[in-house]
């Protein structure tokens, strides 16, 4: 048995970028920045910032595309991926975070090009729940990946 799991709550480094592959395929594309904060032993507040890389695929990427951009508080969950590309000759390596479910998190004021759908007035927390399940799509290949 093994899992592969991630969960993530934190902020956009950048505007996400949306993509298709040659199918048609759409794949967004986001890096999420997560925050630790602690005292060391002397007592001093120390702060280490980690950085993400997202891909979302299908009608979730489009969403995310829409209603994320710089700076907007996100909730992913999602599985590692580790990739592999040879450039002039040497082989790179990338290990990003599969996205399964994201929630958009804050306020409309934070969205790009316009104001993301209101929770309900009976929810305390103003919080967009868009899932989409990865493998209801799979008509494609690592090879239809775009980058």
């Amino acid at each position: 048995m093994s899992v592969n799991k991630v969960i993530l709550l934190g902020r956009l480094g950048q505007d996400p970028e949306l993509k298709y592959t040659p199918s048609g395929v759409p794949v967004c594309n986001f890096s999420l920045a997560t925050t630790e904060n602690w005292a060391d032993k002397s007592g001093q507040k120390q702060e280490r910032t980690e950085w993400h890389r997202i891909v979302v695929w299908g009608k979730l990427g489009e969403l995310c595309n829409q209603y994320l951009s710089k700076g907007r508080q996100a909730f992913v969950e999602g599985a590692l991926q580790t990739r592999s590309w040879e450039k002039d000759g040497v082989k790179r390596y990338t290990t990003e975070i599969n996205a399964r479910n994201v929630q958009f998190l804050g306020g409309a004021q934070a969205s790009k090009d316009q104001a993301a759908p209101q929770a309900s007035a009976s929810s305390p927390n103003p919080v967009m729940d868009q899932s989409y399940d990865v493998s209801t799509d799979s008509n494609f290949t690592a090879d239809d990946i775009p980058f």
